[in-house]
């Protein structure tokens, strides 16, 4: 969910500024917004699109990747994407809650293998769709095939006369190129002109076809969407409306739901989950919330954290689901160091999947995001990009927010989105909270 601002949108707020949007949010403060169309989860999940069987037939196409992937990238020795659940020491546990009971941990999607963020989950599993389409159609999957099968010659040629296509600034098309150039297809990754240079380089170095845009990722994401419609020989993955980005989200709750069994953590009314996830456009935390909520039910409680010059889910959702609404039309710029959250327009398809099922919508300042990207690394070695700190600086806002009682046998996990694959020197500047590298290359 890669974005940067587009200066002519981010010149004047739209005359008709959307009624229900808080002033604090128009103001570029930070924000708690509790969500007040919050349903129960039994009246809510039945009207969704997707299904808790939707959700396990995409756990059962990775497994049968599996072996494919374990031939393809040497860090996945079974095949597996996925990242370590991390306890918090006490005395760092006890800085993010803020006095609140409770034990903190992180879901480490910082240090997901082959890419190195989130994007992982909803990208490569778009690709591992494609293909298999793909090869079902040329014969390549019988009965008796297995998927290690797609890395031979004969799979390559096929896949190579394909492209796929996605509108990004980074991490999405990183996700999306790395798993598409390992099958063999031909890769366009449409970017703003003000993406970060290392983004594009990156990109470039894995054989992707990098095509730049003036404005901002949902102009870029339009071009492409518009460029590859009808095409009989590529894909587009849109991050904006794509079931198929939203299922591969999805099936991260199972491992969570795995991983905190392994711990001997409880999850139930009295040992409520909470669970802070940075959102940009809103397909990753989107897909974990629906997830979660198709496993937990109502003891999981999930808030969506972005910044406060482009917070366009608070925005969307507090405007009502009518029309789509921007955080320009409310006065705000979309400039933040978070260039991972720097989406000015939320999916559509995201809002009105998760309008019911979410806790709450969280704002944080770029200093506030600076401040636990240092003490998280310094405190705990955890080596993060901006955009993942963002649920970290929401935890004790939500829980200052939150009605009483506050619950004391709460778990609370903070999703990390991205920063393993951050260069040592972006890294750097993030620490001392300085401005990011010019885009320009």
């Amino acid at each position: 969910m890669d974005g940067l601002p587009d200066p002519a949108r981010a010149e004047a707020p739209h005359q008709d500024i959307p009624r229900g949007v808080p002033l604090a949010v128009r103001r570029g403060q930070p924000t708690v917004w509790l969500n007040p169309h919050r349903a129960p989860t039994a009246d809510g999940l039945p009207t969704r699109a997707v299904s808790l069987a939707d959700v396990e037939a995409a756990l059962a196409r990775w497994r049968r990747f599996e072996p494919l992937l374990a031939r393809l990238f040497d860090e996945l020795e079974t095949g597996r994407i996925d990242s370590p659940l991390r306890a918090l020491s006490e005395p760092v546990a006890r800085r993010v809650l803020g006095g609140a009971g409770g034990t903190v941990w992180v879901k480490a999607d910082h240090e997901l293998p082959v890419t190195g963020c989130i994007k992982a989950r909803g990208g490569v599993y778009e690709v591992l769709v494609y293909a298999e389409a793909l090869a079902r159609e040329a014969g390549l999957l019988g009965p008796r095939e297995g998927y290690a099968r797609l890395a031979e010659p004969e799979a390559r040629r096929v896949f190579g006369a394909h492209t796929v296509a996605v509108g990004s600034t980074g991490n999405l098309g990183f996700s999306v190129g790395v798993m598409a150039r390992a099958l063999g297809f031909r890769v366009e990754v449409h970017m703003s002109r003000d993406a970060k240079a290392w983004k594009k380089r990156r990109l470039r170095e894995i054989g992707a076809e990098v095509v730049e845009h003036a404005g901002d990722y949902g102009s870029a994401v339009a071009a492409a969407r518009t460029g590859f419609q009808g095409r009989p020989d590529a894909h587009f993955v849109d991050d904006e409306d794509s079931l198929d980005l939203f299922l591969g989200y999805a099936t991260a709750a199972f491992d969570l739901r795995r991983q905190l069994a392994e711990a001997g953590v409880t999850v139930d009314r009295d040992h409520p989950l909470f669970v802070y996830l940075p959102c940009g456009v809103g397909g990753a935390p989107g897909g974990v919330t629906l997830g979660l909520k198709l496993l937990f039910g109502d003891a999981v409680r999930c808030i969506f954290v972005e910044p406060v010059a482009a917070p366009c889910m608070l925005v969307q959702l507090a405007a009502g689901l009518e029309r789509t609404v921007s955080v320009y039309d409310v006065g705000l710029d979309n400039r933040t160091a978070a260039d991972g959250l720097a989406v000015a327009r939320a999916s559509m398809l995201v809002a009105r999947m998760v309008r019911g099922l979410i806790e709450a919508v969280a704002t944080v300042s770029d200093d506030a995001l600076h401040a636990w990207l240092r003490d998280l690394w310094h405190a705990a070695g955890l080596r993060l990009e901006p955009s993942a700190a963002a649920g970290f600086a929401a935890v004790r806002p939500f829980l200052t927010a939150l009605p009483p009682p506050n619950p004391a046998r709460a778990t609370h996990v903070v999703w990390t989105t991205g920063g393993a694959l951050l260069p040592e020197a972006e890294f750097q500047k993030a620490l001392r909270g300085s401005a990011a590298e010019p885009a320009a290359e």
